[in-house]
């Protein structure tokens, strides 16, 4: 259990104690604080107190942070749409709304808890007991193609072709808004949003190389219909750089975009193809995932 002591200046006083521990401790959320407060792990001069306690200069903060411990990740019969399989590798369609792979809060119905079931211990092992075969990632409202490694050595020959920007990745998007130009490309660095940790934004100082290039499919009134094509592959990339050029996602609300009545949840993003250098045979493979129905629909009312 580790623990943290410290003493309040004058900056920091008549701040939230809940507020002030989740700014200064920004791997920590504010409902954890909030939790580790309720269980009695938080101290103020010696004495319990409640999150909506309000600092005082020379208050001296005592916390506790328990040990992490890894749930057993179960097995869930949950069906999966499977695009391509074979000893070293499977690629399935992901649907919306489900999580790529456990992660507090979301410890069932993952991606993860189904392909254990559906692969049961032939499963890399690389990024450990919550990420069984899981190599790279989509969003939970972000449907289609990803890719998942049976073993350590099919493993590190995807990783390292992630890490060489030479696996083949397009998206289907519809964006808000009309673009100038019928293609282009979106290099900007992309980091995590300094007022909001939990949002990513292009950031010139402290962010990772992001390339993205889009090509226009289709054009509607108020509305693109676009291909993306990842060069790089940094957290909510194509949602990133959609929205710094002033076109975001349709539906994606935490970047600007809106659902426009459409009854959405959340951006209408598809990872239609992937293609990579199979780890084994050497040969180019290349997979598509078809339009969701949702995706569909909205193509034909936006026609």
């Amino acid at each position: 259990m580790e623990e943290f002591n410290y003493q309040i200046g004058i900056e920091d006083g008549d701040e939230r104690i809940d507020k002030w521990i989740s700014t200064s401790f920004q791997n920590l959320s504010r409902s954890y604080i909030q939790k580790l407060i309720k269980d009695n792990k938080v101290f103020v001069n010696g004495k319990p107190q409640k999150a909506s306690y309000r600092l005082k200069v020379d208050d001296e903060i005592l916390f506790q942070i328990p040990e992490a411990v890894e749930p057993a990740i179960v097995a869930e019969d949950i069906p999966l749409s499977i695009l391509y399989e074979d000893e070293d590798i499977l690629i399935v369609d992901k649907p919306k709304g489900m999580v790529v792979h456990p992660a507090p809060g979301h410890y069932s119905g993952t991606l993860v808890n189904a392909v254990m079931f559906h692969c049961k211990d032939h499963l890399s092992g690389i990024n450990g007991v919550m990420r069984p075969g899981i190599v790279h990632r989509i969003d939970k409202d972000t449907t289609g193609s990803l890719v998942i490694c049976k073993n350590d050595f099919a493993h590190n020959a995807i990783a390292a072709q992630l890490k060489e920007h030479s696996i083949t990745r397009k998206y289907r998007a519809i964006v808000q808004g009309r673009l100038d130009a019928e293609e282009g490309t979106i290099h900007t660095p992309i980091g995590r949003d300094t007022k909001d940790r939990k949002k990513m934004a292009v950031c010139e100082q402290n962010g990772k190389d992001a390339i993205t290039h889009y090509r226009v499919l289709k054009s509607f009134k108020k509305y693109t219909y676009v291909e993306c094509q990842l060069e790089t592959g940094r957290t909510h990339q194509i949602r990133v750089h959609m929205s710094s050029i002033g076109h975001p996602l349709l539906g994606d609300e935490i970047y600007g975009g809106k659902a426009d009545g459409f009854h959405l949840n959340g951006q209408t993003l598809h990872a239609m193809t992937i293609g990579f250098i199979h780890p084994s045979g050497g040969n180019y493979l290349e997979v598509s995932a078809p339009l969701p129905e949702y995706f569909v629909h909205l193509l034909n009312i936006l026609e």
